[in-house]
């Protein structure tokens, strides 16, 4: 297989959909989208799926083809889209790919490292913790068995907090060792282009991005998945203060507010990690 994969990645609300539209026109290439929550039908206004407009400009893949009903893996993510890159690059000699998600670009340019499989009643006493002692004692316990994934992976996502415990008190080896596996080769040339802006200009996008979901609707699709609010992907910035809200417990305004301060916090948390990326090109917008 030849052909060179353009990955455009950058911080939540940065403008990556709309650089990565002009360049694959450009190109004359489709959009793979590597945005783990627009992978999702049911949650549109939340995740900034790309507009009606913006999807006619360019063919997208992987927006809105998968259902929250079911659990859906990085692991799942990167065979697929290797599979669809494969087929894409018999018409194309650039493919470019879109999006956020730090754990899913890696695993398509990098490849998933071999964990081990989970051992059910290691994980149901650590779930059970979990619920008993609260998600900042496992924070704790991590912080003392694998201070690099306690610096790393996103403290506030119970189920990453419980999968790294999980892994180094199973094989005595710490869960980052474990993420340190050598890079799985792949039959295309990648070129990174990371996207920024200063940071009050990006923090207001964030602000005016939160108005306009809420405008176009964010309280009202969240009402439609309420009843299905435990599931994985709906552990997401947006969705889980809307359900407060719509609980009753905070005000629209409130959740508003923390809203755009998650979504802040996640931006800081996406530049951290692909601070340590070499190979990405950075652009100032």
């Amino acid at each position: 297989m030849q052909g060179e994969l353009i990955f455009v990645l950058g911080p939540t609300a940065v403008g990556k959909t709309a650089y990565a539209i002009e360049l694959a026109r450009e190109l004359g290439s489709p959009i793979i989208n590597c945005d783990s929550r627009q992978i999702f039908k049911e949650m549109r206004i939340g995740t900034a799926v790309p507009s009606k407009e913006e999807l006619e400009l360019v063919r997208h893949y992987f927006i809105q083809t998968h259902t929250i009903e079911k659990p859906y893996t990085a692991g799942e993510y990167e065979l697929e889209a290797l599979e669809l890159i494969e087929e894409l690059f018999r018409r194309h000699s650039h493919l470019v790919v879109c999006g956020g998600s730090c754990l899913y670009a890696d695993a398509l340019c990098n490849g998933l490292d071999a964990f081990p499989d989970a051992d059910p009643q290691l994980r149901a006493t650590l779930n059970s913790r979990l619920q008993s002692e609260g998600l900042e004692a496992l924070r704790r316990e991590l912080s003392l068995l694998d201070p690099d994934s306690f610096r790393t992976i996103d403290l506030s996502n119970p189920r990453r907090v419980v999968r790294a415990l999980e892994v180094t008190i199973q094989t005595g080896k710490r869960y980052s060792q474990w993420k340190s596996s050598p890079k799985k080769s792949r039959p295309f040339s990648i070129r990174k282009i990371g996207l920024a802006r200063e940071r009050e200009i990006l923090y207001d996008r964030i602000n005016s991005r939160v108005e306009k979901m809420v405008a176009d609707g964010l309280a009202e699709e969240a009402r439609g998945l309420i009843g299905k609010r435990n599931l994985p992907a709906l552990n997401t910035v947006g969705y889980k203060e809307m359900f407060q809200y719509l609980d009753g417990t905070i005000s629209l305004e409130r959740a508003k507010e923390l809203i755009s301060r998650n979504t802040r916090h996640y931006a800081k948390k996406q530049l951290s990690y692909w601070a340590r990326d070499k190979e990405i090109e950075w652009i100032k917008l």
